[in-house]
């Protein structure tokens, strides 16, 4: 079945960097909608950043722009968050998603990702100041 796993998260001071990895399984892995979501406590979830896979293309929500990227690495089937010039604000829980569908672009894959094929498991980021 679709499955995506996810690892690596924690704790950073502000203006430090976390790398957070997520590997897919049980589907093709080119040619789909990855992302990106956190949810801090009390407030909605959001999505920090998507991909098509294979597709070189990236969207970015506004607040992790420039400081935050999302890449692939196919030969291992698995999306990363390098998460540079981290903000006590990036506080969150972090999950990665996966829908099964191609998009021209990967600013399409939020109203797909509403109802994704599978969620990771989740990890805990914490920046403190």
């Amino acid at each position: 079945q679709v499955q995506v796993v996810q690892s690596g998260g924690g704790s950073a001071e502000a203006g430090g960097r976390l790398i957070l990895s997520c590997a897919a399984s049980g589907y093709p892995f080119r040619s789909n909608c990855m992302a990106w979501f956190r949810q801090a406590q009390g407030k909605e979830r959001e999505a920090v950043a998507t991909i098509v896979t294979g597709g070189h293309s990236e969207y970015y929500a506004d607040s992790v722009k420039g400081r935050f990227t999302i890449f692939e690495d196919s030969a291992n089937n698995s999306i990363y968050l390098q998460m540079d010039s981290l903000k006590p604000e990036d506080t969150a829980m972090y999950f990665c998603a996966t829908r099964r569908v191609w998009v021209p672009n990967a600013s399409k894959c939020l109203s797909h990702l509403a109802q994704p094929d599978a969620w990771s498991q989740g990890t805990q980021v914490t920046v403190s100041s």
